[in-house]
């Protein structure tokens, strides 16, 4: 939802209603993940997209319907042999989007989860998609790791469910939980789709040259909130790195220990060190290589530079296991030569450990597309 918030904020503040189709549940190569959305506004304009294109006319008209309606509508999406070119994904996936009117009377916590989002407060929202009791579908519950606000319609389904939503919030997942009509465990009948909005994940890129500022633009294009530090003033500044969502100056391997300290650092994290200077390198990839976990660590240099770096953290006490962690060289082979192209071999690198991606052509490879977050490939050697 974060990338319609601005647009469906705009309805709700002026006292309008919008029609929400959110993506809930998907199968197989389905193009856009769980909570994925689109905004059709009063006047008809749209923002935001469920499937790249497959269903949005479809999805469009039926949220058109529900705004007039008020009644909200899960639907699904998927294609089958004989009707392959009728409303569907022509890719062989399938897709459930629950389609709601949205408006100050109808999500009156938007605004403050709004707020939420923006200062990077970790927030959730668990709304019945399905209950055999019509009245509690689109009903929503909101919850924090504190507090929750609202009520599905009962305080044992309450109860489950901010303790269920909680846990996904620590993971940073959006998924549908099933229950019994009244939250029971054991059951089923009730299916309540929580969108789970955690901060978004820090890129933090170390080095201010050419290439970190293509990095860092990168990095927000991905959706990381990016931090570009550097211990020389005269080159860390944010005129030079206008994307990124702060500029630190510090040596690197103090901040990054701070930022560890201070509990800054998670599994998502992904750190990009470009400085290929030892007196900056080895520090630094000491604290991150020890770090407990972190989603990559990759280091800028040529062969001989990822052979002087490797001896002089061996002479440090690296361990096996820890140097291990390194992506070294940075990125995957791509041919790049500019910053701009260098920049897009890392974030591939990235992208691909994330999602468990091998790094070769599509056209080379049998199979589902799009893998499932921990499904892992080999990358090709260097």
């Amino acid at each position: 939802m974060r990338d319609v918030l601005s647009t469906l904020l705009a309805v709700w503040r002026a006292g309008g209603t919008a029609g929400v189709g959110t993506v809930v549940r998907t199968f197989r190569s389905a193009p856009r993940p769980a909570g994925a959305a689109m905004v059709v506004a009063p006047d008809g304009t749209v923002a935001g997209s469920v499937s790249g294109g497959c269903v949005e006319g479809s999805v469009y008209e039926l949220a058109t319907e529900v705004m007039a309606s008020g009644t909200p509508v899960l639907q699904r999406y998927g294609v089958s042999d004989d009707d392959a070119f009728e409303v569907g994904l022509t890719c062989g996936g399938i897709l459930d989007v629950f389609v709601e009117p949205v408006s100050a009377n109808t999500f009156h916590q938007l605004s403050a989860i709004a707020d939420d989002i923006e200062a990077h407060r970790p927030v959730a929202v668990a709304t019945v998609i399905a209950h055999p009791d019509a009245s509690w579908v689109g009903r929503r519950l909101v919850v924090h790791r504190d507090v929750a606000d609202g009520s599905l319609g009962s305080q044992r389904a309450d109860a489950a469910v901010t303790d269920d939503a909680r846990g996904l919030l620590a993971a940073g997942r959006s998924e549908v939980l099933t229950y019994g009509p009244d939250g029971q465990r054991r059951g089923e009948g009730m299916e309540v789709f929580v969108a789970s909005h955690a901060p978004r994940p820090r890129m933090l890129v170390f080095g201010a040259i050419d290439f970190a500022a293509a990095v860092a633009q990168q990095g927000a294009f991905l959706g990381y909130r990016v931090t570009v530090c550097d211990a020389r003033p005269v080159f860390a500044t944010s005129a030079r790195f206008p994307t990124a969502d702060e500029v630190v100056v510090d040596w690197p391997h103090r901040y990054l220990a701070a930022q560890a300290e201070a509990g800054a650092i998670d599994a998502r994290t992904v750190i990009c060190v470009l400085t290929h200077d030892p007196k900056f390198d080895v520090p630094l990839l000491e604290v991150a290589l020890r770090l407990p976990e972190v989603a990559y660590i990759g280091a800028m240099g040529s062969r001989r530079t990822h052979e002087d770096r490797m001896a002089r953290l061996r002479d440090a006490g690296m361990t096996t296991a820890e140097l291990a962690r390194l992506s070294s060289p940075i990125g995957l082979d791509l041919g790049g030569r500019t910053p701009e192209e260098t920049a897009v071999s890392i974030a591939a690198e990235i992208i691909a450990r994330r999602w468990g991606g091998g790094g070769r052509p599509l056209a080379h490879v049998d199979g589902r597309i799009h893998h499932e977050q921990g499904e892992r490939q080999s990358l090709p050697a260097s």
